[in-house]
């Protein structure tokens, strides 16, 4: 008999009916022990009526069924556990560590009362052209540049290493060489107080003087590759038409003045009726100016109605919150609270022509927003879920005609092959907007009382999220000199004002930008009923 069962005593265990083939060879047999008692064939000993059992045959072996068999040998030592490293908190983890667990960027070294620059680099990086270009226009050598005072051309420079400095670190990344530099270019910025120390610099004022270089000294090609066109001109800069009438004679007396102007940045001012950053930009677009009119033969006040005929990708607001103080003779600083959004639409700030333009991609941006609504409000929809939610799917389930089992519609995957979604601008004016619409990424804060002294920090939205149809959800970097923290959108509403906290002195603001092309889509309400056919009417 080849096949047959045996017991099998190991130390204080005892395996029975353990299988035997005896036709096989007795490795397999001492492969089934091993998988029993876990100790390796090599360290066996298998004792079978006081004879050794060999490892290549079983002659000189009387086996019989029910046999017990010993088992000599010690079995291997049971794998240990992987060691789990010790739990640590974010409030315990050095700089290399939290970037590490949380992917946070680097921050700047403040080498003193360098805020003001670090705040402006850091928001001027949430630009991904200007990244682009830095790193493809980088130029070589910068010492015999600086050696003979810098320039522009050599500060450019220095910010493409600077932000290539960032890009690779992990960690704080000291603007040594950008600072020198920028205080050979700009020596208003170099005044110390007592003691030595730098003082404290107005980051607006830095921020103007860093877009002009980048105006003067960064060319871009247009598409056609004919003409040279400034980073400044082409991402950050708009124009408006401003029409000026004489307020004594009226326009039927003297002809109306129209005007060309552009622009880097709008300013919101901030008076008692200001409440709301679009009043502020809406009440910045009528003004009064002193001229002289040829009519009246001396100087008129004259009214002045501006609308925007181009609109750049990445527009920059500023509050106006510091005035001169004359008898203290510091710049004094408004507190007052300025609500402003995550979005920002300036359509009617526009002219009528450029309002025809914008129509198009405005139209695709509704189409996803409506989809993106109706997906968000998918779990919350539920009972207790917001009212205004719950009623757009009953209102929707009642004109298509579907049950609660198809609502809401399901966005169709992205098709890899389909045309890629309309360019958030216009193709004959890259580097402008097409839609009128912007989203926060980049906010510029000061602390304090006066723009010679207090505090400034960055806020940049992280890159590459997803639309979302609740951008205070949005994960946002908090850079306070190298010191980098994550928050939320919610959290940079919190910038409005109002008291002796962070207060909003920047915004910049980029592009809505299209994930598909939503024109080949159907409402999201025809979507539903022919999601749910014949099954989901009642």
């Amino acid at each position: 008999m080849s096949s047959l069962t045996v017991h099998v005593k190991w130390q204080k265990q005892k395996f029975s009916d353990v299988p035997v083939d005896t036709s096989q060879p007795p490795e397999l047999f001492k492969a089934t022990l091993y998988s029993l008692s876990g100790v390796p064939p090599d360290r066996q000993k298998v004792m079978v009526k006081g004879a050794v059992l060999p490892d290549d045959s079983w002659s000189g072996i009387a086996l019989k069924p029910g046999a017990t068999v010993m088992l000599l040998g010690s079995a291997e030592a049971l794998p240990e556990a992987p060691a789990t490293p010790p739990v640590k908190f974010v409030e315990d983890m050095d700089e290399s560590e939290l970037a590490k667990a949380i992917d946070l960027p680097p921050g700047l070294n403040n080498l003193g009362n360098t805020c003001y620059m670090n705040a402006t680099l850091q928001c001027l990086r949430s630009v991904p052209e200007l990244r682009s270009i830095l790193s493809k226009n980088r130029l070589a050598g910068l010492g015999g540049a600086a050696a003979s005072g810098g320039g522009p051309e050599v500060l450019v420079s220095a910010m493409s290493n600077l932000f290539a400095a960032l890009e690779k670190s992990g960690n704080s990344v000291s603007p040594h060489v950008f600072l020198h530099l920028m205080h050979a270019a700009f020596p208003q910025f170099a005044t110390k107080a007592e003691g030595g120390v730098f003082q404290q610099q107005d980051a607006n004022e830095c921020w103007v003087e860093l877009v002009r270089c980048l105006q003067s000294r960064l060319p871009t090609t247009e598409a056609g590759g004919s003409t040279d066109v400034s980073f400044t001109d082409r991402y950050l800069t708009g124009s408006m038409t401003c029409r000026l009438t004489c307020q004594e004679c009226g326009p039927e007396a003297e002809p109306e003045v129209n005007l060309v102007e552009t622009f880097s940045q709008l300013s919101c001012f901030i008076d008692k009726d200001v409440k709301y950053l679009h009043t502020g930009l809406t009440n910045a677009m009528k003004s009064s100016l002193t001229k002289r009119c040829d009519r009246l033969g001396r100087d008129a006040v004259y009214s002045k109605q501006s609308k925007i005929t181009r609109l750049p990708a990445y527009l920059t607001v500023q509050f106006v919150r510091f005035y001169y103080k004359e008898k203290e003779q510091v710049n004094a600083k408004v507190l007052k609270d300025v609500k402003f959004s995550l979005t920002l639409d300036v359509y009617q700030l526009c002219s009528e022509e450029l309002q025809a333009r914008l129509k198009p991609v405005r139209e695709q941006l509704r189409r996803m927003d409506e989809w993106l609504a109706l997906q968000s409000g998918a779990a919350k929809r539920r009972p207790g879920g917001p009212a205004v939610a719950q009623g757009a799917e009953q209102a929707a389930t009642a004109d298509t005609g579907t049950n609660n089992a198809s609502w809401p519609p399901s966005l169709p995957p992205l098709d890899p092959g389909a045309p890629p979604p309309p360019a958030y601008y216009f193709e004959d004016d890259p580097g402008s907007n097409a839609s009128g619409q912007y989203m926060l990424q980049a906010v510029l804060t000061h602390q304090g009382r006066s723009s010679s002294s207090g505090h400034y920090l960055a806020w940049v939205r992280k890159a590459d999220q997803p639309a979302n149809a609740n951008p205070e959800e949005d994960v946002w970097f908090k850079f306070d000199d190298d010191y980098v923290s994550p928050v939320t959108g919610a959290d940079i509403l919190r910038l409005s004002g109002g008291g002796d906290w962070h207060c909003a002195y920047l915004l910049l603001y980029g592009p809505r930008q299209l994930d598909r092309d939503y024109s080949s889509l159907p409402p999201p309400t025809d979507a539903s009923a022919s999601q749910g056919g014949a099954a989901g009417t009642n």
